[in-house]
């Protein structure tokens, strides 16, 4: 079924809608569009809102999740560190993260053995 024709009525060739949609983009003012830009933003925003492998595959007609994977682990991994993030808060752990207000001097480390050298300093 072909939904986009050109300007003869006739069926887009790979190479001559991608340069129809740089015409169009163009037009819009949106010169940092491209056809696989549209397209690679299109699958993020599927995967990031749940889209599977398969599914992005019927979207998009891509054959092999090779492609597909590249999405959804994308999308899962931010999924993951946006549920994790908290962990980070020194208040949730006895360890000081960060140096002391007089800094780490050039040799050294954030090391406990370290810590233990700057806090003799104080």
């Amino acid at each position: 079924m072909t939904y986009l024709v050109t300007d003869y009525g006739k069926p887009f060739s790979v190479n001559g809608l991608g340069n129809k949609m740089r015409d169009w983009c163009d037009d819009a003012g949106l010169f940092h569009c491209s056809t696989h830009g549209l397209r690679k933003a299109g699958a993020t925003i599927a995967a990031e809102n749940g889209a599977t492998d398969d599914e992005l595959m019927a979207i998009f007609g891509w054959t092999t999740k090779k492609q597909t994977t590249l999405y959804t682990k994308q999308a899962n991994r931010k999924k993951l560190a946006a549920g994790a993030i908290h962990k980070l808060r020194s208040e949730q752990t006895s360890i000081a993260v960060c140096p002391t207000p007089q800094g780490v001097g050039e040799s050294e480390t954030k090391s406990d053995e370290n810590a233990s050298k700057i806090n003799a300093r104080k």
